[in-house]
């Protein structure tokens, strides 16, 4: 059990790679907090849960703070779709309050304290598509996605030598009921799913558990030596 004696805190821990991780968490012997919006998407974790706005910052900070965490995973995030010319002002700033400045009050209130108990590690969910790779249509959650693996950098930078790792995962293309949602919502969903197949170089999109993995290894000790790295995960696609 490869976490074993650790604490873990979760955002978006109710679906997709947020639920996959706090399931291997749990397996790997991690006490979980697990948090979502949607409290009733959490029903079936056997560790604690309850609901969270993570772009609410005073309760988001005060949890993490109450959690204590020795790993913290940011999975919170949203994918606009469309180019530059589509985007609005309110979609962009959506986009950054949840992918961004939540990833920021979260380690900001997480850091102290685990620098105090002598480290801790963070793992932060970006993605591929971002400053790894343009996706068509992804104007505003590539912009958010690339600034999480600023931030992610920066702060391994600062913490470095205060027993803190911060690394961030990139996926590709991954089922979740979000992105679901997404091809649904293109009125085709057979020809939408074809087309995120064919990007693939391993003709086939990922599964959440597979993120989930990297995500255990990272938050483990045997990552040790490993800290300020954006992890691509995304099947042959940024090298295709």
């Amino acid at each position: 059990m490869r976490l074993q004696g650790k604490r873990a805190f979760i955002t978006a821990a109710g679906q997709g790679i947020g639920r996959a991780v706090s399931e291997a968490y749990i397996r790997e012997g991690a006490t979980v907090t697990a948090t979502d919006l949607k409290a009733d998407l959490l029903e079936g974790l056997e560790c604690e849960t309850f609901a969270l706005d993570v772009t609410n910052k005073s309760a988001l900070q005060k949890a993490v703070e109450t959690a204590k965490p020795d790993i913290l995973v940011n999975c919170a995030g949203f994918v606009h779709a469309g180019e530059i010319a589509e985007a609005t002002d309110g979609d962009f700033d959506m986009a950054f309050n949840l992918n961004v400045r939540a990833q920021f009050h979260s380690m900001q209130a997480a850091l102290p304290g685990m620098v105090e108990r002598g480290g801790g590690a963070i793992v932060n969910v970006a993605s591929v598509a971002g400053s790894i790779l343009a996706a068509p249509g992804r104007f505003i959650y590539g912009a958010s996605k690339a600034a999480v693996i600023g931030m992610t950098k920066s702060v391994a930078k600062d913490y470095v030598q205060r027993g803190v790792r911060v690394n961030c995962i990139c996926p590709g293309t991954v089922e979740s009921p979000s992105l679901k949602q997404r091809l649904e919502a293109t009125g085709d969903y057979e020809a939408a799913y074809a087309a995120f197949v064919a990007r693939q170089p391993m003709g086939r999109i990922g599964q959440p558990e597979e993120i989930a993995h990297l995500a255990v290894y990272l938050g483990s000790d045997e990552a040790s030596f490993t800290t300020g790295v954006a992890h691509v995960i995304d099947g042959g696609w940024a090298n295709g």
